[in-house]
């Protein structure tokens, strides 16, 4: 789940994205202050849209929020306020932590694409890459399902040339980290960095 406000740029509105969904399986419904989005063939909902959320609580921001059980509790009785009967619940876990290359095979469907294993700690998760120095035995930095980059891209569950992917392995442009190198690859850590710590900067 991810929760975005931006007054300047679209108004007194709370975004909460909960889970993606295709363009044309959305639908709306509202109650009150707010609008839910949810899948119209399986009813399961896809996020909220809260206008006038000033009111109800003094939110600050320029995009994404940080994502804490107060923010969780605040939405919930938002909710409640305006009769829904649902309530959210949030991963509250960091989404760009420390990884660890175990294997890393050619991808079967396309030369310049590869198919690593990546220990984050609490898991091993199978991510496509593209960048051409990866390599098994480094350290690097994860983005997993549901992190949100610099640039607004939202991580989400992939499938790459048949093969299927969770997550992204950065570079250091993508992270947008300052003196970056332009050329293609990603950031390799030192060994000093534990594998499944989070990854900030």
């Amino acid at each position: 789940m991810n929760v975005f406000y931006n007054r300047e740029g679209v108004g007194d509105v709370l975004l909460v994205s909960v889970k993606p969904i295709q363009p044309e399986q959305r639908a709306f419904e509202k109650k009150g202050d707010v609008v839910r989005i949810f899948d119209e063939q399986t009813g399961e909902t896809a996020g909220y849209n809260i206008f006038r959320a000033s009111t109800y609580h003094p939110f600050a921001g320029n995009g994404l929020l940080e994502l804490n059980e107060e923010l969780v509790s605040v939405i919930n009785e938002i909710l409640k306020k305006n009769g829904w009967n649902e309530t959210i619940e949030a991963d509250l876990s960091p989404k760009f932590v420390v990884g660890y290359v175990k294997e890393k095979k050619k991808h079967p469907n396309a030369d310049k694409l590869s198919v690593c294993q990546v220990d984050v700690g609490t898991e091993v998760l199978q991510i496509v890459c593209g960048a051409p120095n990866v390599a098994e035995g480094q350290k690097v930095v994860v983005a997993k399902i549901g992190a949100v980059m610099p640039s607004g891209l939202v991580i989400q569950e992939a499938e790459l040339r048949g093969v299927p992917s969770y997550g992204m392995i950065c570079s250091a442009r993508e992270l947008e980290l300052p003196n970056a190198p332009q050329e293609k690859g990603i950031l390799v850590l030192s060994d000093e960095y534990e594998v499944g710590q989070p990854f900030t900067w």
